[in-house]
């Protein structure tokens, strides 16, 4: 178990890092709120608190993930996008990387209207999978990379207090079966595989509920 743990923290990654000489501008959130408007409100809300769960709430998560995921739905240098939506995909297509910086720099700086658990029982069991993982499972604690609130780690790890517990639960069960894959080093995969579903369904309704 202590070996697994190590070999998670030893994995992160800096998602979104520039040397020097390729720094971008200076993300400017006005701009990102006049593409969000028009590209984005439909479906995650003109502030980010999408109102349904097939839809994940944006609003206050850290800028760095969520450029990072509109890179990853945009096919690179003629290879398939990391990230598989064909909804995304249609979004992201006419944005540049200066689009994408502001849309994220945008919704970052939105204030969360978090949703909530459901399921008190299930949460229970969840909050210990979060704190403590499953020694027999090999599954490790979510909080020793997402916070012990949920909060993530700025450029690391993305903030899931809060989110839809459909959406997370969605989202685990994608990287259980491989479906999604743009996780740095196969981190939530190699997380994910380690789940029941009753565990992915008790870990999500927890972090609904965090604050």
């Amino acid at each position: 178990m202590i070996r697994l743990l190590a070999y998670f923290a030893g994995a992160a990654v800096f998602w979104a890092g520039q040397s020097p000489a390729q720094t971008p501008a200076k993300p400017d959130p006005a701009k990102g709120q006049q593409i969000a408007t028009q590209v984005c409100a439909a479906c995650h809300a003109a502030d980010g608190n999408s109102p349904s769960p097939l839809n994940p709430k944006i609003a206050g998560q850290i800028p760095e993930y969520l450029y990072k995921q509109l890179v990853n739905f945009k096919p690179q240098g003629g290879r398939k996008a990391e990230r598989d939506n064909p909804v995304m995909a249609g979004m992201v297509a006419s944005l540049s990387d200066a689009d994408m910086r502001n849309l994220a720099a945008f919704y970052g700086s939105q204030r969360l209207k978090p949703a909530a658990a459901a399921d008190k029982e299930l949460a229970a069991l969840g909050r210990a999978l979060y704190r403590g993982g499953n020694a027999a499972s090999g599954m490790p604690a979510c909080a020793g990379c997402h916070g012990p609130t949920g909060a993530g780690i700025p450029s690391q790890y993305p903030r899931i207090a809060g989110q839809f517990a459909d959406y997370l639960e969605a989202q685990l069960k994608a990287f259980r079966a491989g479906a999604r894959a743009n996780d740095p080093s196969g981190m939530m995969r190699g997380v994910a595989v380690r789940m029941n579903d009753r565990e992915i369904r008790a870990v999500a309704e927890y972090a609904a509920g965090l604050r």
